[in-house]
């Protein structure tokens, strides 16, 4: 199979779909590889590196589109990219297509194959190819929030440890899944005062097992959001229904209620988010100010630190990358029914429930009967 990845054109989007090794990996297993030249500069590789695992360097990305028949990719596919489409392609990337009508559109018009990276679910019904991008804007939420805590940028002026004889500043996690856990790992060990809630009362023990008195879990319903935000410094919106846009629990009502100057960090807003005042924000303008709350809404945290996150993110999707493209998409969701659950869009037809119910006026299409698997 013809194989390729291409240079990311989101706003500050560093991240890339292969790296050399994995190159090397779809080469040895039979593959052509295409590249487009200065695809993985941004994550720190080099075109000679690319080169020397096998691949074949194209100067444009729409040379690499009209070529391969399998795209791997990081980010869903811009305006720009919609003309690129072909019918019959495997698009193998993020498509986060419950907040994204156009490019569902798009897909569906073009035909393509696209292959969510979102929306695989193990048999254990875990994320394994969300899991590691969740790790690491998770752990980036406390971070930056911590930054824009700071005065200069309209946050309280609060350090989220404090030093003795002061007051810790007060983090809560809305969502106690990846992103809310790697979040209350790092806000914990920063010092704050971390409370955490979730639906799940199994999951809110879970953590309750690991941090034990350094937090405080709390069953998610509207009552307790209100209440911890009222004295929340920073708040971290993680929730997530895989395909779906994510339901607003962070209403904006709350935030006349909150402490002028107190930040709100929307993971979510890939899906949508799911703060009711979220909207989408990029790194080289990521916060804006609302009621005097900060807001920040960057939709690809993670391609902030691009090597961490490319070397992470490459090392899940590797494996189900080339058995889709040893044996075809079809073949691969016969003998790995995981496979299956990723397939969004296939042939016109939408294949995920979740994405079907986020708008009004698309037929849901079960893949198994159109024979996908």
């Amino acid at each position: 199979m013809k194989v390729g990845s291409v240079r990311e054109i989101k706003n500050n989007e560093f991240r890339v779909g292969m790296i050399p090794d994995n190159v090397k990996s779809y080469v040895n297993a039979g593959h052509e590889v295409y590249i487009e030249k200065g695809a993985g500069r941004g994550s720190g590789f080099t075109d000679a590196e690319y080169e020397a695992a096998g691949a074949t360097l194209l100067d444009t990305a729409k040379e690499v589109w009209d070529t391969v028949e399998m795209m791997v990719k990081v980010k869903e596919p811009l305006l720009d990219e919609y003309p690129l489409f072909h019918e019959g392609l495997i698009l193998y990337t993020y498509l986060h297509l419950a907040a994204d009508r156009p490019q569902t559109d798009a897909l569906l018009a073009s035909k393509v194959k696209g292959v969510a990276y979102e929306t695989l679910m193990d048999r254990n019904g875990g994320l394994p190819l969300l899991a590691p991008m969740s790790q690491i804007a998770g752990r980036l939420s406390v971070q930056e929030g911590a930054k824009y805590l700071e005065k200069i940028y309209g946050g309280e002026g609060v350090l989220l440890a404090g030093v003795p004889g002061t007051p810790k500043a007060n983090v809560v996690i809305l969502g106690g899944g990846s992103v809310g856990t790697n979040a209350c790992k790092i806000a914990v060990g920063m010092g704050a005062n971390v409370t955490i809630l979730d639906v799940n009362l199994q999951r809110l023990a879970y953590l309750d097992d690991i941090f034990g008195a350094r937090i405080q879990t709390l069953a998610s319903n509207d009552a307790n959001i209100e209440n911890s935000v009222k004295e929340a410094d920073l708040v971290i919106g993680s929730v997530l229904i895989p395909g779906k846009a994510a339901p607003k629990l962070f209403k904006k009502k709350y935030l006349k209620e909150m402490k002028p100057g107190a930040v709100f960090v929307d993971v979510a807003v890939d899906q949508g988010g799911c703060g009711e005042t979220t909207r989408m924000t990029y790194h080289d303008d990521p916060i804006y100010i609302e009621d005097g709350i900060v807001h920040y809404c960057v939709g690809n945290m993670p391609g902030a630190v691009p090597r961490t996150s490319t070397i992470a993110l490459t090392n899940a999707t590797l494996s189900y990358g080339l058995q889709i493209a040893n044996k075809g998409l079809e073949k691969a969701c016969k003998e790995n029914e995981v496979i299956y659950s990723a397939i969004n869009t296939y042939d016109g037809k939408l294949t995920c429930k979740n994405v079907a119910d986020s708008f009004e006026g698309y037929e849901y299409v079960d893949a198994k009967s159109i024979a996908i698997c």
